[in-house]
């Protein structure tokens, strides 16, 4: 017998949630919607269970970072991935990958902080991160977070 709740799917009922970036810091951005995709927010919150809703993140490329070395994050921080072949190592900077592909950023610090297994790999696709302040998914009205 089961001493601890653990919620039916009938009960499970993901929103969407609309997050503008806009001169946020990164790090505490991402800690807002690693909680919001794991479902922490929920009262209903169980481990181990999918109870997380959809965030959408606008304005992507105007995030802040600080920090200790705050003056030269934008230059020292690289982001790495590899091609699969002999000397395939790319590395980009903080400062260019916040050019040329902003969702990058964000979608690397919040799956920093969701589990690293099939469930977590499973969270990360309800996060959509947009550059600008245009996103395609009107319809579902999502409710607005700062």
């Amino acid at each position: 017998m089961y001493k601890s709740y653990y919620p039916k799917a009938a009960e499970i009922d993901p929103k969407w949630v609309l997050v503008d970036a806009e001169g946020q810091n990164l790090g505490r951005l991402a800690t807002k919607l690693a909680s919001l995709l794991l479902g922490k927010h929920k009262p209903t919150f169980t481990p181990g269970v999918d109870l997380g809703d959809y965030v959408i993140v606008v304005n992507a490329q105007k995030i802040t970072v600080t920090g200790t070395r705050t003056s030269t994050k934008l230059t020292t921080k690289m982001y790495h991935h590899h091609s699969g072949y002999p000397g395939g190592l790319k590395t980009i900077s903080l400062r260019d990958q916040l050019q040329t592909r902003p969702d990058r950023v964000i979608r690397s610090a919040v799956w920093g902080m969701l589990p690293h297994n099939r469930m977590g790999r499973h969270i990360l696709k309800r996060l959509k991160v947009y550059a600008g302040a245009e996103h395609p998914h009107g319809p579902q009205n999502p409710q607005q977070v700062a």
